[in-house]
């Protein structure tokens, strides 16, 4: 979702869900600004001297040429191609910090102990070992600088060292900005015993406290596929549009040869797209017919609570062929629509 904001992440306090609750947090996302607790993500550590070189073989980015306090949104296939896990890979100067979904966290750790042989790398569990807050929102920045944590410009996936003068005492905390694709969003690293001091002072700067509800409805209006709901196992990288997570420049790694022989045949046979939906909202699942044929298939929907008035968006695969068809999904008409929807 990512980061960045990440689907099914969720805040450490009660959340409501009262649908008039959940439609204000997400209006707040798209407007102003949320907070939200990202602690339960998975994070694994990598050191030794062959930790750069190890990972650059195992994943689809570039990690051979990452720039120290920088990061890249990546996959981890295996040798047919198909994708096992996302995950974003930060160069800390001394060690390599992978940070994913929890509930990769022991899926990747076992396929890092499988493929860690006679390479000098350790992979350290780091899971709940630190405090991480989401904010995000076009007020994102302007929120973090009234809540006395003022952070230079710095691009997407590049981590800093605040200026901290808030009241929460988190003067080591480091700030990451999310990538770009869920929008304006930052993340604040800092020690579990500072999280609620941190937070406290967010909410108190102006910041609307956001639950996984809101979030998986950004998630849904920005039109970003989340790995196990839009990337399953059986899919292949190129068939989620995620090209950002792909590098052709990085030399061999696991599973690039089907990746390659994609792009010298220049397509798929599916490719993820969003639908703008006319009717009642297809449930996960739901075929996605043409000519009354199944063409794909629906991941995602949900019906998004705007201001003025309420959108129906589903997310799915559809074959290349059927594009520019007539497509249902149930008794609902779907158009395709440009991402991001808002």
């Amino acid at each position: 979702m990512t980061t960045a904001l990440r689907a099914g992440s969720s805040t450490d306090v009660a959340r409501p869900t009262d649908d008039r609750e959940i439609a204000r947090e997400f209006r707040a996302l798209l407007a102003d600004c949320g907070v939200y607790d990202l602690s339960s993500r998975a994070r694994i550590r990598l050191t030794g001297s062959d930790r750069t070189r190890w990972l650059n073989g195992m994943v689809t980015n570039n990690i051979r040429d990452l720039a120290p306090n920088h990061g890249v949104y990546s996959f981890l296939l295996n040798a047919q191609g198909h994708i096992q896990a996302e995950l974003y890979a930060y160069n800390l100067g001394e060690s390599i910090l992978i940070d994913a979904e929890g509930k990769l966290r022991e899926k990747l750790l076992a396929d890092f102990d499988k493929f860690i042989i006679m390479d000098d790398v350790e992979a350290a569990d780091e899971t709940g070992a630190s405090g991480v807050i989401g904010v995000a929102g076009p007020q994102a920045k302007a929120v973090l600088k009234a809540a006395g944590i003022e952070i230079p410009d710095i691009a997407p996936l590049e981590l800093c060292t605040p200026r901290c003068s808030c009241d929460c005492g988190c003067l080591r905390c480091t700030v990451l900005r999310g990538d770009e694709s869920l929008g304006e969003s930052y993340e604040i690293w800092l020690a579990p015993d500072q999280k609620k001091k941190a937070w406290d002072a967010l909410v108190h700067a102006g910041a609307v406290a956001v639950g996984a509800d809101a979030l998986e409805l950004l998630r849904i209006s920005r039109g970003v596929p989340c790995y196990g709901v839009d990337i399953r196992e059986r899919d292949l990288p190129q068939e989620t549009g995620q090209m950002r997570a792909l590098s052709f420049t990085k030399g061999c790694y696991l599973g690039q040869e089907i990746v390659e022989r994609i792009r010298s045949r220049g397509a798929v046979h599916r490719e993820f797209v969003a639908f703008e939906v006319d009717g009642p909202l297809p449930a996960p699942g739901t075929k996605i017919q043409a000519d009354e044929k199944d063409v794909g298939e629906i991941t995602s929907s949900a019906e998004l609570p705007l201001a003025a008035v309420k959108r129906a968006i589903a997310l799915g695969y559809r074959r290349r062929e059927a594009a520019g068809k007539a497509l249902r999904a149930g008794t609902a008409a779907l158009n395709p629509v440009t991402l991001p929807i808002i």
